[in-house]
């Protein structure tokens, strides 16, 4: 068994963001659906559907940064207190 000690908070909060943004992606074409279901009370489709499209995705990766920092942070002061995650490895 291998213990996981610490994460490298920027790692982590890199990798998260970056999956956070693709998640934000692939909700693109259900938030331009839901624009242009939406009532049209002179904002028109591109205010409403299309910048909620760009802007849901930039804004899921940016809270998976912080989020992804906060966790690992939490993680590493927990570990020191009780151990990391112990995982099997299997050898190369």
């Amino acid at each position: 068994m291998a213990q996981i000690k610490r994460f490298s908070i920027g790692q982590a909060a890199k990798f998260l963001g970056v999956l956070y943004l693709l998640f934000g992606l692939l909700f693109i074409p259900f938030f331009l659906f839901i624009g242009m279901m939406a009532p049209n009370e002179g904002n028109g489709f591109f205010f409403g559907g299309t910048i909620m499209a760009i802007a849901m995705p930039v804004i899921y990766g940016i809270f998976g940064v912080i989020g992804g920092a906060i966790g690992a942070a939490l993680y590493n002061l927990v570990a020191g207190w009780v151990g990391g995650i112990e995982v099997e490895i299997e050898g190369a």
